[in-house]
């Protein structure tokens, strides 16, 4: 039984781009669609698609690199089942320098920390990916 879906995407995503592997399948869920999402609007990944497999779905996520390197380097868990994390608006982290991206869930959706600080919203800060 996966006690955290969200933690199973990264790893599967971070797993395949150090593997060197085209693509990641992921068991797909409304929150998973939202983050690729994010991860495709910040040029982390290609893209990514729903597969119909007859049961549930996939999420297919394309992944991205430069110069044989994947671009997402590091991809980070912050707030867990055990243990959440929940930032003010004014106190969101800038991630390495405004290079990475935070991965917030904030009261108006999933979304970006950039995205977050200029709307004034706190949330938890879920992931973060450079």
């Amino acid at each position: 039984m996966m006690t955290d879906p969200v933690a199973d995407m990264l790893t599967r995503v971070r797993n395949a781009g150090k593997a060197g592997h085209k693509w990641a399948d992921i068991p797909v869920s409304k929150l998973k669609r939202e983050i690729a999402q994010l991860l495709k609007e910040s040029f982390f990944i290609h893209d990514f698609k729903v597969l119909n497999d007859g049961k549930f779905g996939v999420l297919r996520i394309y992944l991205k690199y430069h110069d044989g390197n994947p671009v997402i380097r590091h991809l980070e868990r912050i707030s867990r089942p055990g243990q959440r994390r929940y930032m003010e608006a004014n106190k969101i982290p800038k991630v390495r320098n405004g290079l990475g991206m935070g991965i917030l869930s904030t009261s108006r959706g999933l979304m970006s920390d950039k995205a977050a600080r200029k709307e004034g919203v706190g949330g938890e800060l879920m992931a973060m990916v450079w």
